[in-house]
């Protein structure tokens, strides 16, 4: 069984797509940008961006059910890899002691012109 994830504390799919889809034991979420789900706008900086992504993805998690803690893999995109770094700490304050599973690439582009994208797969 398939069921289609909604929460209205992250932004709305910008795309024919569901913020999460959760199926069998798993929930797989959908990219997401640093863009504030009350005005659609994105954060200022990689840094806030980046808190942002993460708070909309744990939004996502928990209306699926499933945690930050249960995430088991990540994939951020970078508009530019040189950011790795400032990605890192945020990314290392977020999950604390919790080491999921991650890569890490850069792209020409990212929608709405954000600086970092980030989606994950977690156990329900």
């Amino acid at each position: 069984m398939v069921k289609k994830i909604h929460t209205n504390r992250a932004p709305e799919a910008i795309g024919p797509y569901s913020q999460a889809v959760a199926a069998h034991s798993f929930v797989f979420c959908s990219g997401q940008l640093g863009m504030q789900p009350e005005s659609g706008s994105l954060a200022e900086g990689i840094d806030n961006q980046t808190r942002q992504a993460l708070a909309n993805m744990k939004a996502v998690l928990e209306a699926a059910g499933s945690s930050v803690e249960r995430v088991v893999k990540t994939t951020i995109f970078l508009k530019n890899i040189e950011n790795f770094s400032a990605v890192n700490t945020v990314y290392g304050e977020f999950f604390g002691s919790h080491r999921p599973a991650r890569s890490t690439v850069e792209v020409s582009n990212l929608p709405r012109g954000a600086l970092v994208e980030i989606e994950c797969t977690a156990a329900l």
